[in-house]
């Protein structure tokens, strides 16, 4: 009889955590910097957590330093964020403030991308929301 309940409990308990890692989630990612490995790794987290949890909401927002991150012929993830934002639930964002005061026309981004009118205020609405955050650094 232990060996039935312990048998029961440990495909319980993986049942449940299996479940339980399914749950939807919603996470906004902050990209800020202009270091390249600071892309790839927001990149790796999308990819990875997109195929962990199907039915969950990734909006990256980039900002600052961290333009060229989506800018055509800078970009060392463009085709990434391309591909990534074919998902209808990942989205990027970037700063418009951020595309004035560095002189950037909406015309030069990687498709995929859309402008918000501030990644700040952006990034705040969501935390606002329920939307867990990460910060994207080294």
């Amino acid at each position: 009889m232990k060996r039935y309940t312990f048998t029961l409990a440990v495909v319980l308990i993986n049942f449940v955590s299996v479940f339980a890692q399914q749950k939807p989630v919603k996470i906004v990612f902050d990209v800020s910097s202009n270091d390249s490995l600071v892309h790839q790794t927001a990149i790796r987290h999308v990819k990875l957590m997109t195929d962990s949890y199907k039915d969950s909401q990734f909006e990256v927002v980039i900002y600052s330093g961290a333009l060229p991150m989506v800018i055509n012929g800078k970009s060392s993830v463009a085709k990434d964020i391309q591909s990534l934002s074919a998902n209808k639930n990942v989205s990027f964002k970037v700063c418009e403030v951020t595309m004035k005061r560095q002189n950037v026309d909406a015309s030069k981004l990687v498709p995929g991308v859309s402008l918000v009118p501030d990644a700040i205020i952006e990034i705040v609405t969501k935390q606002g929301e329920g939307w867990g955050y990460i910060k994207e650094a080294r």
